[in-house]
């Protein structure tokens, strides 16, 4: 009988277990002190979770204290991928109770409003974003790259938004029971789906080439998960949440949830499409009315929003390197490509509305959460330099565009809703998403 002999496996060493809990303490430390000190200056917690990564990495610490951020944040794969594994989690979960959160009897009457509002939102700064990359210096562009290939990522940068970090935004400012918070996130979900998509296809481009019959198949696997879950995937997602909801214990509600939302990222994850829209996909189906007894999912939220969000903010700011901007031409374009994207998001979630016939202030408020780019901009910019479409100096820039929408999304957000009267719909979600807030 032949033996086979498996490959060990390296443990996880003492000094890196130390490491790892020590970062995890210290992350959630500095984005809590940040988070409380936003929330003092009138803005959303996320807002100073975001800038933990920053406050802790290339940007601040390595240039004030190197020494202390190459012990406590080394670069060593090992140690940065535990990180990797506890944001990926975070921003999983984070997206799955944001869509448990989804109305979506009130979607269904306003679904021609959300969709003028999303494709307005993605085709405006979509074409803006083609049009500056192709007018942008050759110094932002890495030697021997495409031209053609650079703009049309500079593009898919522009048109994207970030469901995590509005989820989290709208979570702070006590939004999500509003019918404005509900169509952001609604055209956010969307725009966030044709934007992975076509970073798939800007990828493959920049690889191995694209064809018809890839796209195509890409198409056909966004619409038949979406259609799968709504027929197949409902179901079996109502039965297994009233199965757990039976159960006098609140934990095994927490945990089937858990699961759901986990399973839905894997799924599409395994047909190459990003998890975050499965995680999505699958909260919603948790939140269905008659899915689940909404109080005793309270307990995960708390975890959810109070701890592994913001560890999923905070290790991706530690990917953001700003010092690259001292450098006088790479400022100037980042002011271009900053006012351009601004103007794209913003005006194309504008035009939507106004095509919808609401207000200026109810477009004002999509266009601000709509223009919300956070880590979402972050991680699309590290795709185009690991695939060579972006150098340092233009990756830079990308992630410049997505702190700054991230932060000037929240006041300008606030301004717009207090001038939006509230309607009896509102005052009902809100006293039960409270009821779920408080629920033990």
């Amino acid at each position: 009988m032949m033996l086979v002999r498996a490959t060990p496996i390296s443990p996880t060493t003492s000094h890196q277990l130390l490491i790892f809990l020590l970062q995890l303490a210290v992350l959630l430390l500095v984005a809590l002190c940040l988070g409380r000190l936003a929330q003092r200056l009138r803005m959303p917690a996320v807002v100073g979770e975001l800038l933990t990564g920053v406050v802790l990495g290339p940007s601040l610490l390595a240039n004030l204290a190197p020494g202390v951020m190459g012990w406590l944040l080394p670069t060593s794969p090992e140690q940065v991928h535990h990180l990797d594994a506890v944001g990926l989690l975070g921003v999983v979960l984070l997206v799955g109770v944001t869509g448990s959160y989804l109305d979506l009897r009130m979607l269904r009457r306003r679904r021609a409003t959300a969709a003028r509002v999303s494709i307005a939102g993605l085709v405006v700064p979509l074409g803006f974003g083609i049009a500056v990359g192709i007018a942008l210096p050759a110094v932002l562009l890495p030697d021997h790259s495409d031209r053609g290939v650079f703009a049309l990522f500079i593009g898919v940068a522009m048109c994207v938004s970030a469901i995590p970090v509005i989820a989290k935004m709208l979570t702070d400012l006590r939004l999500l029971h509003r019918d404005i918070g509900q169509l952001t996130l609604a055209a956010g979900m969307v725009d966030d789906a044709i934007g992975w998509f076509l970073l798939s296809v800007v990828s493959a481009v920049a690889t191995v080439g694209i064809s018809l019959g890839r796209v195509s198949l890409a198409v056909v696997y966004l619409i038949g998960f979406v259609v799968l879950a709504a027929t197949v995937g409902r179901p079996l997602v109502r039965r297994a949440m009233q199965f757990a909801t039976r159960q006098a214990e609140p934990g095994v509600t927490v945990v089937m949830a858990a699961i759901v939302i986990l399973l839905g990222a894997a799924a599409t994850q395994a047909l190459g499409m990003e998890p975050i829209f499965g995680a999505f996909v699958a909260g919603i189906l948790v939140g269905a009315p008659a899915a689940a007894d909404q109080a005793k999912l309270a307990p995960l939220r708390t975890v959810v929003l109070a701890v592994l969000a913001p560890l999923f903010l905070a290790t991706a700011g530690l990917r953001m390197d700003l010092t690259a901007l001292a450098r006088p031409s790479v400022a100037l374009a980042a002011l271009v490509v900053l006012v351009v994207a601004i103007l794209g998001k913003f005006g194309g979630a504008y035009l939507g509305a106004k095509l919808s016939h609401l207000t200026n202030w109810q477009g004002i408020a999509l266009g601000a959460g709509m223009n919300t780019r956070g880590v979402v901009e972050v991680v699309v910019a590290m795709v185009g330099l690991r695939l060579g479409v972006l150098n340092t100096a233009s990756y830079t820039i990308v992630v410049l565009v997505a702190i700054v929408t991230s932060l000037m999304a929240p006041p300008v957000l606030r301004l717009a809703m207090n001038r939006i009267t509230q309607n009896d719909e509102e005052r009902l979600r809100k006293a039960t998403h409270d009821a779920w807030a408080h629920a033990t």
